[in-house]
C-alpha cells in the first residue's frame, strides 16, 4: 500500500475519531489506533492534531465543493440542484459533512482562520456559478445557501427535522 493510501487511511480514520470524540478530546494517539499505524507513523504525514483535522476538513470542503461545481442546470434549477447535492453528500458522508458544517465554532485560530478562508472559497464560488447561469442577486443567493447548508445541519445534528420540513425534497 502506497504512502497516498496509507495518508487517506489515516484521514478516514481521523474523520471517524473526531466525529465520534469531538476536536477536543481526540488526539493522534486515538487515530493512530483506528488506522493500524503508529502514532509516529501519523505525524509522518501530519505534523501535528491541528494539521491532520486540516486535512480531514479540506477533503470534506472539497468534496462538497466540487459536487456543487459540476452541477449543471438552468438558473430556475440550479439552487434546488445543488440542495438535493447536498443532502447526497451528507447522505454518503454524513460525519465529514456535519464535522466540517461545524468547524467554524472551533476557536482555535489556525482552524478558525483555515475554515473562514474555506468557507469564502465556497460563497466565491457559488456567486460565480450563480451568476455565470443568470441568477439576480448572485451574492444574496450564495449567503442564503451556506445559510440553509447550516441549518441542514442543525436539524441533523440536533436530530430535528422539523426545522426543515419546508423544504423542497427533504
Amino acid at each position: 500500500m502506497g504512502k497516498v493510501d496509507k495518508r487517506e487511511i489515516i484521514i478516514d480514520n481521523a474523520v471517524a475519531v473526531f466525529a465520534e470524540k469531538g476536536y477536543y478530546k481526540a488526539t493522534t494517539a486515538m487515530v493512530a489506533k483506528a488506522a493500524a499505524v503508529t502514532q509516529p507513523y501519523v505525524f509522518h504525514f501530519f505534523k501535528n492534531k491541528e494539521e491532520l483535522f486540516k486535512a480531514v476538513l479540506d477533503r470534506a470542503f472539497y468534496r462538497i465543493h466540487d459536487r456543487f461545481m459540476e452541477i449543471e442546470a438552468p438558473a430556475e434549477q440550479l439552487v434546488e440542484a445543488m440542495g438535493h447535492e447536498f443532502f447526497e453528500v451528507i447522505n454518503q458522508h454524513r460525519d465529514e459533512v456535519l464535522m466540517v458544517m461545524q468547524a467554524y465554532t472551533i476557536p482555535e485560530p489556525f482552524i478558525r482562520n483555515h475554515v473562514s478562508e474555506l468557507y469564502q472559497l465556497i460563497y466565491d464560488s457559488l456567486v460565480r456559478k450563480f451568476d455565470a447561469v443568470g441568477i439576480k442577486h448572485p451574492e444574496m443567493h450564495a449567503s442564503q445557501f451556506i445559510g440553509t447548508g447550516l441549518l441542514i445541519t442543525l436539524s441533523e445534528v440536533l436530530n430535528m427535522p422539523n426545522l426543515i420540513q419546508h423544504m423542497k425534497g427533504c
